[in-house]
């Protein structure tokens, strides 16, 4: 095997192949990333038998083949190498060796026969359908922060996509939840998803995603089926197992009488939160919130490290109300806002608390309170 290739595609290609290897491996070959020289075209593969990610660059091929070398080690190579350099690589399957050229440069890596590098079993997918990739940028930058990390819970490490309804029409819809706080983001639905099962995608797929969503203009075809999904662009395809196991009924969680509404400018409610945390104990880090006629105090009272409080105009117009939050729930779903105004909308102290962006509906998110 024989190509030349550009710093900088080469550079992409391998560190989204290293980002999805795992660093601790028992399987030498998992360390790993696939190299396939055909035509014009180079493409390479990492997988960590739960994750698969194939990317396709053009290169100036002079000789087929194909061979695996370590993707961390190659990944720092093309880092340390000047911008702009031409690249030439050479494997040698019999010696076992993969050359890499760039001007005075010159490393020789071990590598393992392609033979040894497992493929993911390709699936029968049971829906197929494209979205443009800022409708799914939105679906899971929006959602991902409610993820859980609790490990026993395994159902909750990840985003739950699937078909819905709201109000009347059928949408694609992301729901993640850890118990304490939840998002539920909601897209037109594309066309051809109608038949779609609701899967889990996990956490460190939803990582790797957001790779392939930074262009506005692409287009991204999705497959899923029972147990896998697919994403693909013309470029970089990648393939995953869901998570293997039911999501919760959200819909139980979500407040449909809350009543109480305020209404306050989100970039200000978050620089208010964050400046008052200051003073909290991290461990608790709770904000308590006295809402009364057109106006909000947040106050933080930590015995050990001193107390703080802000007053904020809002636009509130109910009976008085105290109740109290985590700090860092309530900053991250106030950064969450695009608009200006977030609206929330209370119960009581003891219930969970609802809040939208304006009167979009599209992106719900849940909060629960906490004790001050």
């Amino acid at each position: 095997m024989k190509f030349s290739i550009e710093r900088a595609a080469l550079l992409k290609a391998v560190s989204q192949a290293q980002s999805v290897v795992e660093r601790r491996n028992t399987i030498p070959i998992l360390a790993n990333v696939l190299i396939e020289a055909e035509g014009s075209d180079v493409s390479f593969r990492a997988t960590d038998l739960d994750i698969e990610v194939v990317d396709k660059i053009g290169a100036h091929v002079e000789r087929a083949g194909a061979t695996t070398v370590s993707a961390t080690l190659l990944h720092e190579i093309v880092r340390k190498l000047p911008d702009g350099a031409l690249i030439n690589i050479t494997a040698d399957t019999a010696a076992g060796r993969m050359t890499v050229e760039a001007g005075r440069s010159n490393f020789s890596l071990a590598t393992l026969p392609r033979e040894d590098f497992p493929v993911m079993a390709s699936s029968e997918y049971a829906s197929n359908f494209s979205a443009p990739a800022p409708v799914l940028r939105r679906l899971f930058d929006k959602s991902k922060f409610a993820i859980s990390t609790e490990e026993t819970r395994y159902y909750l490490n990840g985003v739950y996509m699937h078909i819905s309804d709201s109000d009347g029409a059928k949408v694609l819809r992301c729901v993640a939840t850890d118990g304490h706080r939840l998002a539920r983001i909601d897209a037109p639905m594309p066309e051809g998803a109608a038949d779609m099962p609701g899967v889990i995608v996990p956490r460190k797929t939803v990582g790797e995603l957001r790779k392939l969503l930074d262009d506005d203009e692409m287009k991204i075809a999705v497959s899923v089926s029972e147990t896998k999904i697919r994403f693909a662009t013309p470029e970089i395809t990648l393939t995953s197992k869901v998570i293997d196991g039911t999501f919760p009924d959200y819909t139980r969680v979500i407040p449909q009488g809350n009543t109480r509404k305020m209404e306050v400018d989100a970039a200000d409610f978050a620089r208010a939160v964050d400046r008052v945390a200051t003073v909290s104990s991290e461990r608790s880090r709770a904000v308590k919130l006295q809402l009364d006629e057109d106006r909000l105090i947040l106050s933080v009272n930590a015995p050990d490290s001193g107390a703080a409080e802000e007053e904020l105009a809002v636009a509130y117009a109910d009976e008085r109300l105290e109740i109290g939050f985590n700090a860092k729930y309530l900053l991250e779903i106030a950064s969450q806002v695009d608009r200006e105004n977030a609206v929330f909308l209370f119960n009581s102290s003891g219930d969970p608390t609802l809040m939208r962006e304006g009167n979009d509906t599209s992106a719900v998110y849940v909060v629960m309170p906490m004790r001050v």
